[in-house]
């Protein structure tokens, strides 16, 4: 194999070892689950076990194949092979040029590999891997058995070790220095986008990594699920609601609050009502628990106020790296995984009034063997400005 030169500025966020662990447990899961093989296409699930962020397969899949007993293979565009080779730990990476060339080099990698007859896992139920792709590969290696296996990698991420909960942990303190850049820039006038630079700046002053932000709604604006930021001002007598996360080598510490200038007895009496029912959810924490029990915990405090239909979705969801993969778990009705300790989970308990309003907070958590330990420092009462 050649050698390249470092690019400044690249690299996995861990040591090779450490993904090799993580490929290490991906592998049991497989043979547990009575596969010969892993394609793994879902971008939160690429980083988890490359280092690479999947970024430049928005465009068609970037396949990790896993074997036991051999050396994971990526199958990437040829266009983005070089950011694949300084961001991943991965070492043997195979070209494809366009669309049209993806089914013939990735089949022909997994008949090299030994699976053209074998049960191999996709992931049919996450986002980057469309029905078209499956069917195409299906068509060069009809005897090839295809198994859905999405949530396979997921259950493994979802027990963090020490490394990932410290990245969380160092993630959740730039999340609370955006909170308080929040409360402390909120006055009448500003923007959206002027508060958005506000909770940057500080950020980027207490030596955060990155920061992503999901929604920063002012008044009229709160009534949307996720915002763009715009800028429109904050107004007197309006509410406020955001949602952001600070990040750390891939991990992010998500968390939503709520502010209010003046008074705004709607969003006033949901927030109450939020703040119960993330409550009761935190309570209802610990190893052992379904995840459907978390939400009916959250779920029963609001069924029985004065807002009953005020929550219209799941109360959380598996967080970390990434924020969120479809096939995590979700702690929703019904849900039965069994939380365990070092597991941790975002709660974004955010209720609609009467008048379209939508407001709420959340918290992320770890699970512990006493219980849910919150992870941010700021409080998720209702700010009043």
């Amino acid at each position: 194999m050649s050698s390249h030169s470092p690019i400044p500025f690249t690299g996995a966020p861990f040591q090779k070892s450490e993904y090799e662990r993580r490929q290490k447990k991906v592998l049991e899961a497989v043979a547990g689950a009575d596969l010969d093989a892993l394609m793994v296409t879902a971008h939160g699930h690429l980083r988890y076990l490359s280092g690479y962020d999947g970024m430049g397969a928005y465009f068609m899949p970037f396949p990790l194949i896993l074997v036991p007993g051999r050396a994971p293979t990526y199958v990437v565009r040829e266009y983005e092979l070089t950011g694949v080779r300084a961001e991943s730990c991965i070492d043997e990476i195979v070209g494809y040029t366009e669309q049209p060339d993806f089914a013939r080099v990735c089949a022909d990698v997994l008949r090299q590999l030994g699976l053209a007859n074998r049960r191999v896992g996709f992931e049919l139920g996450c986002w980057n891997l469309a029905p078209a792709d499956v069917m195409a590969l299906q068509a060069r290696l009809p005897d090839m058995k295809v198994a859905d296996a999405s949530r396979l990698v997921s259950s493994v991420m979802a027990v963090k070790n020490e490394l990932e909960i410290q990245a969380i942990r160092d993630a959740m303190a730039m999340t609370d220095v955006a909170v308080q850049a929040f409360h402390q820039s909120l006055r009448d006038g500003i923007t959206e986008v002027e508060m958005a630079e506000a909770i940057r700046n500080e950020v980027t002053k207490a030596g955060g990594e990155d920061f992503a932000l999901t929604s920063i709604g002012f008044g009229e604006r709160a009534k949307l699920p996720h915002t763009k930021l715009t800028r429109h001002a904050m107004g007197i007598n309006e509410p406020a609601m955001v949602e952001f996360a600070g990040m750390k080598q891939g991990y992010v510490g998500p968390i939503v609050r709520s502010a209010v200038i003046g008074q705004h007895s709607e969003t006033e009496i949901l927030h109450t009502l939020s703040e119960e029912a993330l409550e009761a959810a935190i309570a209802a924490i610990k190893p052992g628990v379904m995840a459907g029990d978390v939400d009916a915990a959250a779920r029963r405090v609001i069924e029985r106020s004065v807002r009953p239909q005020a929550l219209n979705h799941r109360v959380g969801y598996q967080t970390g790296a990434p924020w969120n993969e479809r096939g995590n778990i979700s702690l929703e009705p019904g849900a039965t995984d069994i939380l365990q300790a070092n597991m941790t989970v975002h709660m974004p308990v955010i209720l609609i009034g009467e008048g379209g309003y939508m407001i709420g907070c959340s918290e992320t958590v770890l699970v512990t063997e006493r219980g849910a330990e919150i992870l941010s420092q700021t409080p998720h009462t209702l700010f009043r400005a």
